[in-house]
């Protein structure tokens, strides 16, 4: 009974805060015990693809929308990376409890679905974060590219970690195996990221494929954090806050019913 009571008062009202921080530590020191494949491997990655494109078309290239094309396709290879990782954390870390059975371990403590949905996105949100941060440098300190505006540059890393984060874990819940997984990031996540903006400006596309372009969220966050970093971008860097906030408010409400409700995580 007395631990049943000292349980309630580390609610402080109506959330679990111990629950809900001790959730949000364990998603994040999930991927910091593995950080070369976590956190140095992404930017290896995306400084291949800055290497390649620089070696295959940079020189011939113009400059897009008034800068050089390799400053312009930074930002793009930068939110990529992020938005791609935060997904990868959430919807990894429910697939592997699920598949080894210990979702129960999660399910089980005095979460509510929102608490859980939040301290998964915690750790998506940060490894995104600490991704951003260490391409950021390195963009700083090989290209000199300096971000323009930095608070809008971290709204929308943040915006593109909730969102993603939010994206995998609902992902997670309705994969039961691992190929489910591979299915939804080949033929889901990666064409948003790949047909958003990232290595190209939407404005030299025909109308239809313009038109599908603004209905990508990960457009406006591509275009959002490129006007953060380099200033420049192919719409409103305010209207793009407002869809990302839209489309992750949308997918968070779809993952907590699916939390809510115990689809696919109960027997």
């Amino acid at each position: 009974m007395q631990n049943l009571m000292d349980q309630e008062a580390r609610r402080f009202g109506a959330v679990n805060w111990m629950g809900l921080y001790t959730l949000a530590r364990r998603e994040t020191l999930r991927f910091m015990a593995v950080w070369t494949q976590t956190l140095l491997a992404p930017l290896v990655t995306a400084g291949l693809f800055l290497l390649i494109f620089n070696i295959a078309i940079g020189p011939s290239r113009s400059d897009v929308m008034g800068v050089p094309f390799l400053t312009f396709l930074a930002p793009g290879i930068m939110m990529m990376t992020v938005i791609q990782n935060a997904f990868a954390n959430t919807s990894s870390s429910m697939v592997i409890s699920k598949v080894q059975g210990n979702i129960v371990d999660t399910l089980m403590p005095p979460l509510s679905p929102l608490e859980i949905l939040l301290g998964y996105l915690a750790g998506g949100i940060a490894r995104g974060f600490l991704i951003a941060v260490v391409v950021a440098t390195a963009l700083a300190l090989v290209l000199g590219i300096v971000p323009q505006n930095p608070l809008i540059a971290m709204i929308f890393v943040v915006l593109g970690g909730a969102f993603m984060g939010a994206l995998g874990l609902f992902a997670g819940i309705f994969a039961n195996k691992f190929d489910q997984m591979a299915a939804i990031t080949n033929f889901i996540v990666t064409p948003l990221a790949f047909l958003s903006g990232t290595f190209y400006s939407v404005e030299a596309l025909p109308p239809v494929l313009y038109r599908l372009s603004h209905a990508n969220p990960v457009f406006y966050l591509i275009d959002g954090l490129r006007y953060g970093m380099i200033g420049v971008s192919d719409s409103s860097p305010y209207l793009g806050m407002l869809i990302c906030t839209a489309a992750t408010l949308v997918v968070g409400a779809l993952t907590w019913q699916m939390l809510r409700t115990g689809y696919r995580l109960k027997a």
